[in-house]
């Protein structure tokens, strides 16, 4: 088996040096997809983004680990370009409806319902200020994704102090089989 194509995509204004997600590049490698605008952006710009790194790559070999409003970017592009990858890790999914997402956006709302055709894990806090648990549940079920709750751990970003982070390395670890 070759070794998965594993994409870090973060959700808005980046992940800065103390995230899990730059920790889990600069450790294993892992290739960050850049977006032209990380503070006002343009859900089709972010898609076409994504789409750009990996259409021509083996997608059976393509993980993609999305924080934040990056996870509704990835399921989005699924729907749209309907390419089945290895898999997806998506982490905090922030509520693009919800009263408490940051304005400056556009095409993130509504949140995408689409059943993903690959498999997919998503990881919900129980007091993430961007998305109930319930609502982060709804969009696990509507993805076709399986759900980890990890408990109080606000939107599992730098302010968490997660490091490293190995508990989600865990879980990202069950979508390379």
């Amino acid at each position: 088996m070759n070794k998965p194509l594993v994409f870090i995509l973060p959700g808005l204004y980046n992940s800065g040096p103390d995230h899990w997600q730059t920790h889990w590049e600069n450790k294993y490698g892992f290739t960050r997809i850049l977006q032209s605008d990380w503070d006002t952006p343009n859900c089709n710009d972010w898609i076409a983004t994504i789409d750009a790194a990996i259409k021509n790559l083996p997608l059976k070999e393509v993980i993609l680990i999305g924080h934040s409003s990056a996870c509704c970017a990835t399921v989005k592009w699924a729907e749209k370009y309907k390419r089945v990858i290895k898999g997806a890790l998506l982490v905090g999914p922030s509520d693009s409806e919800a009263p408490s997402y940051p304005p400056g956006t556009s095409g993130f709302a509504p949140m995408p319902l689409f059943s993903l055709p690959f498999p997919s894990i998503v990881i919900a806090s129980s007091n993430d200020e961007y998305v109930t648990l319930e609502r982060a549940q709804y969009f696990a079920k509507q993805w076709g994704s399986a759900l980890v709750n990890i408990g109080d751990c606000g939107h599992i970003n730098s302010s968490c102090n997660l490091g490293l982070w190995p508990q989600g390395y865990e879980q990202f670890q069950k979508l390379m089989v």
